[in-house]
């Protein structure tokens, strides 16, 4: 999708938790805001002006979920080829988690649009 269709559309960041885990509701922030972080930057380094229409425009963020590795995966590989900014967080494994674990997505800041046609069945978290 060319920049110019992108950006008259209303953009927004996407994070997805594995609900299978089970983290702490302290956990679970922790892990969408690396999400969050980790996509925000990378679409900032990539296209910055998309990024700064998203952060001038009030930075809409949603959190949903999914109920395994598996789901998350299926997910990232559908954004990865759509051409949607996309990170995928693995924990340090500091506190609940072994290392590695991979624990969310951060999806966009992308038109809602695009990300919808991929995300629109999944739950808020």
């Amino acid at each position: 999708m060319d920049l110019e269709k992108i950006i008259t559309l209303e953009l927004k960041q996407v994070l997805i938790l594995r609900k299978d885990l089970k983290m702490s509701k302290g956990k679970a922030a922790a892990q969408a805001s690396h999400a969050a972080v980790s996509a925000a930057i990378k679409m900032m380094r990539q296209n910055p002006t998309l990024f700064n229409k998203w952060w001038n425009g009030g930075q809409m963020k949603v959190v949903l979920a999914v109920e395994s590795e598996t789901q998350l995966e299926e997910i990232e590989s559908r954004i990865r080829r759509s051409g949607v900014f996309v990170a995928k967080i693995n924990d340090a494994g500091r506190t609940q988690l072994p290392p590695g674990t991979t624990t969310a997505l951060g999806i966009g800041p992308h038109n809602q649009l695009a990300i919808e046609k991929i995300t629109s069945t999944l739950k808020l978290y």
